[in-house]
């Protein structure tokens, strides 16, 4: 199918394009279970490195996408894989841009968010696992998708009749049933100003 396919050469690297926007592009990925605060943490976070920092970010999160780009995709773990493989070529583009690609995905598989992984340079891919008990995610149930869920009226959700494989070695764990939302964003600037990804305010 790629068989006649080449790659032009574009004049502008990845470098031109960082230059100009004074910070080296990188993703932060966040994955865990639905409820466990994700997408709340992922826009303070993309809030704080904008308003803050100044740096040049675009957040993705599993609502804007599955309404526009993967709106063809269902929920069975083919649909799921193929929704985070699109999603990953995303990232690569936007942080071959030279942005900050921020994305708030349950992801649940690991081969998948591997797979995103390998797309980027070594270093550029921050995945941060948002963790919360599964109690306590179906307690804060923001959407009332468990409720749903544990009724039948939702099939293949993840925790309830699907898994949820936790990162083996992720950059960052966030306890949201143990931090506050501000502590996790400090912890998670922190981590960006520490490693040099960023530089302190």
């Amino acid at each position: 199918m790629t068989e006649h396919i080449y790659e032009h050469k574009h004049k502008l690297t990845k470098a031109d394009r960082s230059a100009i926007k004074g910070h080296e592009p990188f993703a932060l990925w966040f994955t865990g279970l639905s409820g466990s605060g994700k997408s709340t943490l992922a826009n303070e976070v993309e809030y704080t490195l904008n308003k803050k920092y100044r740096v040049h970010t675009y957040l993705l999160d599993g609502d804007n996408v599955r309404k526009g780009l993967n709106k063809d995709l269902g929920f069975t773990a083919e649909d799921r894989e193929e929704n985070i493989r699109r999603i990953s070529e995303v990232v690569k583009l936007f942080v071959d841009a030279g942005l900050v690609a921020i994305t708030a995905f349950i992801s649940p598989y690991r081969k998948d968010r591997n797979f995103a992984r390998s797309l980027l340079e070594e270093g550029e891919f921050i995945e941060i696992f948002v963790k919360a008990p599964l109690e306590v995610c179906e307690e804060r149930d923001p959407k009332g998708l468990y409720k749903k869920a544990r009724a039948g009226e939702i099939k293949h959700f993840t925790g309830i009749d699907d898994p949820y494989e936790e990162p083996e070695n992720p950059e960052l764990v966030i306890e949201t049933d143990k931090l506050s939302i501000e502590e996790s964003v400090d912890k998670i600037i922190g981590h960006l100003v520490e490693k040099g990804y960023i530089k302190e305010a």
